[in-house]
């Protein structure tokens, strides 16, 4: 399959969809799970997708270190690339690394200011014009709203979207009217897109929680297959 095929049949056109075209600049997207059931794979699916498309991105860590994050996004890559028989993947590979810059950070001590000083050095300064940005690891028990605000507020500035995973701790309360997992529930005004994820017996649910203006609680016509951790449609 030539690379223009595979975006086209890509799961997550599905996705842009069912939220009303797809996140859009400027706002905030959540993917939300337990610990361990596949958020970094859903962000990095999304963020290769892009990669794809020729689209520059960076993957912000909170949690792992830089080679870390790289690893998965070169298994999530192989998987696409297998599973649609992709043509010229090695030299499709090569561009899209060019395309992408993963930072580490400790959210202990880094304010919502400190990150965006330095993403604003790479995207203004070093030219490098991120539409995606992926934030990956942010505790958001031990965050403060006003971040969001802050970052969303510079997504808006410089044209670009910002997917947040978001852990969810099995002691705390489930979720709240809007069937919002509680821990999230104060940085609502500051997220447009809500995904949550549970696992099921050989795949991963992805359920649209709030959609922009809308809380649908809906099941979204897609799944994490368990084996190739990639966003599939349910067979």
């Amino acid at each position: 399959m030539v690379k223009s095929e595979l975006i086209r049949r890509s799961p997550l056109r599905i996705l842009e969809q069912s939220i009303h075209g797809g996140l859009g600049s400027g706002n905030i997207g959540v993917i939300a799970s337990r610990k361990g059931v596949g958020k970094t794979a859903c962000l990095v699916h999304i963020a290769t997708d892009k990669l794809l498309q020729g689209k520059h991105v960076i993957h912000v860590s909170f949690s792992s270190r830089t080679d870390h994050i790289m690893s998965w996004y070169e298994d999530i890559y192989r998987e696409i690339a297998a599973k649609r028989e992709l043509e010229e993947s090695t030299e499709i590979h090569d561009e899209l690394v060019k395309h992408r810059v993963v930072m580490n950070f400790s959210q202990v001590g880094v304010s919502a200011e400190q990150l965006i000083g330095s993403l604003r050095a790479l995207i203004v300064d070093g030219k490098f014009g991120a539409e995606l940005i992926m934030v990956d690891g942010y505790d958001f028990t031990k965050g403060d709203p006003a971040s969001l605000v802050t970052i969303k507020k510079f997504a808006s500035e410089i044209g670009a979207s910002v997917w947040f995973s978001a852990t969810v701790h099995r002691e705390q309360p489930e979720v709240d009217d809007n069937k919002v997992p509680v821990a999230l529930s104060r940085y609502m005004d500051s997220v447009s897109v809500l995904i949550t994820l549970a696992p099921e017996e050989d795949h991963v649910s992805l359920k649209l929680v709030k959609d922009h203006d809308q809380y649908p609680q809906e099941n979204l016509s897609l799944v994490l297959d368990s084996r190739t951790l990639l966003i599939v449609e349910p067979s």
